[in-house]
């Protein structure tokens, strides 16, 4: 079965107040287990919102040269995601508009090749 990465920016979440957040995990949590007891999620995970704590590995053809940071900077950057194994592209949409629906967000949804 082909798989799938339903994912979303954190630059789309829109200012909400901490109550609203508070309402919509949950919601997300939920959609999350349905996943798992359909027997289609791999894998879910928010990303954390701190750039300034990410870490770059590059190549540099004698071993990584590791830096503290962002490759480059981005006025986007990931915000979660969820890797799922459906049939086709339909079932995969379905999934990723229920997320949408319950984090109230945008997901994009992209097959894994």
């Amino acid at each position: 079965m082909p798989q799938y990465i339903i994912y979303f920016n954190q630059q789309w979440v829109s200012e909400h107040s901490l109550e609203w957040f508070a309402e919509r995990g949950p919601l997300a949590a939920a959609v999350v287990e349905e996943m798992r007891k359909a027997g289609v999620l791999i894998f879910a995970a928010g990303v954390d919102d701190r750039v300034d704590a990410a870490v770059t590995a590059e190549p540099t053809g004698a071993g990584a040269k590791i830096t503290n940071g962002l490759f480059a900077e981005s006025e986007q950057h990931l915000g979660g995601l969820t890797l799922i194994e459906v049939a086709d592209d339909a079932a995969a949409a379905d999934w990723g508009g229920r997320l949408a629906e319950a984090c109230g967000w945008p997901q994009q949804i992209r097959r894994v090749d």
